[in-house]
């Protein structure tokens, strides 16, 4: 492992940079989301009916909206035909909130059209979900056994966990073009209005490139670090 003065440098390389724009990214929807939250829609849709209303004109009623705890704490569940919005979207109407359940009614859509890129991320969670707890007991395994093989497996298996993010970007772009659109083709949102929904959603985008940066900052780390040991096989 590359060290300076006892500091391990792959760390400041690519770590702390990576920490870092997380955090501007979750600053910055916090943000957004609390500036339009503090702006009423002048229709006074609720962030619970603009969901039920977009979910009904595109043909979708098996899915049941709830009402949850938490703040920013939406999503869409495929397994359960939920669409679940938070304390602060499900009564609100406010910008963000109908920005917000407009996005979570996008990935429903997503699911009854069949969009691909939904199926694909899908379709390695399970790979993902093995990756993300054994990619480090393997690694240390090939460590200890001085095998590379079972070292590569390791990085390989954190290498899904930066697929999943890569997959996940298209999926939530796509919901949030769909809310934007959707909205303002049914005058749900006008003017301005549109212009804080986009900055809410542009903003909850940001937090998805910080997880996808944060996973390549870990897999190019792992790369540097190991990817160059001796195969003792």
């Amino acid at each position: 492992m590359p060290y300076f003065f006892g500091i391990d440098i792959t760390y400041i390389i690519f770590i702390i940079p990576a920490l870092l724009f997380g955090i501007w990214a979750q600053i910055s929807v916090q943000s957004a989301f609390s500036k339009y939250s503090r702006v009423p829609s002048a229709r006074g849709y609720t962030g619970a009916e603009v969901a039920k209303l977009l979910l009904e004109q595109n043909g979708i009623y098996d899915v049941t909206i709830r009402h949850i705890s938490g703040s920013l704490t939406d999503n869409f569940n495929p397994r359960e035909k939920t669409l679940n919005l938070s304390d602060d979207v499900y009564n609100s109407t406010s910008v963000a909130a109908i920005g917000v359940a407009a996005h979570e009614t996008g990935h429903a859509i997503q699911h009854a059209v069949g969009y691909r890129p939904i199926k694909w991320r899908e379709a390695i969670i399970p790979v993902t979900q093995l990756g993300s707890w054994a990619y480090f007991p393997i690694i240390l395994l090939g460590i200890v056994f001085s095998s590379q093989t079972l070292v590569n497996v390791g990085i390989l298996l954190f290498a899904t966990i930066a697929l999943f993010q890569l997959v996940t970007l298209p999926v939530e772009f796509n919901a949030s073009n769909r809310a934007i659109a959707t909205l303002e083709n049914n005058g749900i949102l006008y003017g301005n209005e549109i212009t804080g929904a986009k900055a809410v959603l542009r903003a909850a985008a940001l937090t998805y490139v910080a997880a996808l940066v944060s996973a390549l900052a870990q897999l190019l780390r792992l790369l540097v670090i190991f990817g160059g040991r001796r195969n003792n096989d």
